[in-house]
């Protein structure tokens, strides 16, 4: 898998082409998906980050939003979607179902709310099973699969996306259960491209979960430095199993991975180190 530095200016995808824009928040999530014809954002980041997850996204000359997902309710997730809806067209919101009792009183949630109510942005409860279009490029939602957990990093929104005979799932923050859960509903399988649970921690990307996917390739967005010790060891030891792809934010920077269908490049914003 060829990987060479990425131009200071991202570039749109080409007719044919997926990139997937592994944006590099620090100790957070933030994924860009763009085809000729459809578009999509999966989390922002802290609110800190999100400035600068506006200014990527609108260097591309990005005005609308066809699908955006914020996986699970931490700030390290969707800090700043209260400034990603004030700054773009916003198509489809999904999030996960939340028992009242679930619902953040934070204020970055309470500020995405009332963005939501202001700009007139419905929120959609994510459906595992349900599916949609990301130009040619068809996704479907994988998790969460119950309505109700212990964890909170389990209700997260996870999205296997097919690019013709590439593949990539996105699975936010989701631990065992929900991998188990994906397992055992059948929704998923080979992918080209996994992005890892919950920034490389031991809890995800389960040893199961890794049989069942089988990656060519795996990226890691963490923080350089963070205070957890992500990426643990024993999940690098794990993935290593699968593949020698494994990129990660804090040391490559912002990971673009371009599909033309039947091949995948990687471009970095630096050489890891």
């Amino acid at each position: 898998m060829a990987v060479v530095l990425y131009p200071k200016k991202p570039v749109y995808p080409a007719e044919g082409e997926l990139k997937v824009h592994f944006i590099d928040v620090g100790q957070g999530d933030c994924i860009y998906v763009a085809a000729s014809g459809g578009n999509m954002l999966i989390d922002c980041g802290e609110k800190s980050e999100t400035p600068k997850v506006i200014y990527y996204l609108k260097n591309m000359g990005v005005k609308r939003l066809d699908h955006v997902i914020a996986t699970h309710p931490h700030s390290d997730h969707m800090g700043g979607m209260d400034m990603i809806i004030s700054s773009f067209d916003i198509g489809e919101f999904i999030i996960p179902h939340l028992d009242d009792e679930d619902i953040p009183t934070a204020s970055y949630f309470v500020h995405f709310l009332d963005a939501a109510e202001k700009y007139g942005v419905k929120l959609t409860e994510a459906a595992a099973g349900s599916k949609f279009a990301v130009g040619d490029a068809q996704c479907e939602i994988v998790a969460p699969n119950s309505r109700k957990y212990k964890e909170p990093n389990n209700y997260s929104v996870a999205v296997m996306l097919r690019h013709r005979s590439e593949s990539f799932i996105f699975t936010g923050d989701a631990e065992g259960v929900s991998e188990r859960e994906m397992i055992a509903s059948g929704r998923i399988g080979k992918a080209s491209v996994l992005k890892a649970g919950h920034h490389g921690s031991d809890t995800s990307t389960s040893e199961d979960f890794l049989r069942a996917v089988c990656p060519d390739a795996a990226v890691i967005s963490c923080g350089a430095g963070n205070p957890y010790g992500h990426p643990n060891d024993i999940t690098i030891e794990r993935l290593s199993q699968y593949t020698d792809n494994i990129f990660r934010t804090d040391l490559c920077g912002t990971i673009v991975i371009t599909s033309d269908g039947s091949g995948l490049s990687v471009t970095t914003e630096r050489r890891s180190r």
